[in-house]
């Protein structure tokens, strides 16, 4: 049977290239992308940071999903050699490291997870929060199974870091959702006038956190998941967006929103490939920039 393109009407032709162009888009965001694992550099200039934290690396994950398709435990094994490898001084995790429910997972208990992350707390100090699907697999037994392999779980809880001479407190705050965070007594906890970076699950809580905390870390949004070209990424804050993704700045204070590594209900990622986001924090006033090179 000879191909008889020529001899097809202009919808004919319309419809082939349709159906086309609709599998290659369900293959990439079924099947390639989310097996992908970039890591993108950020600069943030950040107000009221001290000069001598110039330049601390911070490496953030969120949303890992493990057990979502083409995201298993052989994913967080790169996931972890790669921390491992970086040169960030410290890593951050901002929640949902199980699953909940995902169209073609697998559960993957917490203890489990947990054993693969040894390899990094044995070289790097860890600190990390609860998300919403955490909280709805047991929240107190995702927290003691990542505690006992020396991951510093700080929900509702603030703790002084000391880096390479850099001096600030790291807050943690529970998940807006299921956490039942507390911020007033979590700050509480920090001295006055000592510069300070948050880290939460749900973005939405920024507006509630105080002025003192330069830079909030937070995940949750996936980057919309499904979010072509970065079209659906508002350009600014909005409190609920699901498509939530990058840096937003109000004023002296900023937050950082990670697109994440898994996938949730859908197993598709489409214009937001699984991210380690590689952050350089910088006092001096300086526009920030992202570095479009991403290692596979």
């Amino acid at each position: 049977m000879k191909f008889r393109w020529k001899r097809w009407s202009w919808r004919q032709r319309l419809a082939w290239l349709a159906l086309a162009a609709l599998l290659a888009v369900c293959v990439d965001g079924f099947y390639i992308e989310p097996a992908r694992l970039v890591e993108r550099d950020y600069s943030l200039p950040l107000s009221n940071w001290p000069l001598a934290c110039d330049g601390l690396r911070v490496d953030v994950i969120s949303d890992t999903h493990t057990g979502s398709p083409r995201n298993g435990l052989d994913k967080l094994d790169r996931i972890v050699e790669r921390l491992t490898a970086s040169d960030a001084d410290i890593v951050v995790m901002t929640g949902d490291y199980v699953i909940l429910s995902v169209l073609a997972g697998s559960y993957i208990p917490p203890a489990t997870i947990a054993e693969h992350l040894k390899p990094l707390t044995a070289r790097k100090p860890v600190y990390a929060v609860l998300g919403n699907h955490d909280w709805w697999k047991n929240g107190p037994k995702v927290s003691r199974a990542f505690a006992g392999v020396g991951v510093h779980m700080i929900d509702n809880m603030a703790l002084p870091i000391d880096v390479r001479g850099c001096h600030f407190w790291l807050a943690g705050l529970g998940d807006l959702l299921e956490g039942r965070p507390d911020v007033r007594a979590t700050f509480a906890m920090i001295p006055t006038g000592a510069p300070v970076v948050a880290i939460t699950h749900e973005p939405a809580l920024w507006p509630r956190i105080p002025a003192q905390a330069t830079l909030t870390i937070a995940g949750h949004t996936h980057g919309g998941q499904i979010n072509p070209f970065g079209l659906l990424t508002p350009a600014r804050f909005k409190p609920h967006s699901h498509q939530l993704n990058g840096l937003y700045t109000i004023d002296a204070r900023s937050l950082f929103v990670s697109p994440g590594i898994g996938t949730s209900i859908l197993p598709m990622r489409l214009g937001v490939p699984p991210e380690i986001s590689r952050l350089t924090l910088r006092a001096a006033p300086v526009h920030a920039n992202v570095d479009a090179s991403t290692g596979e």
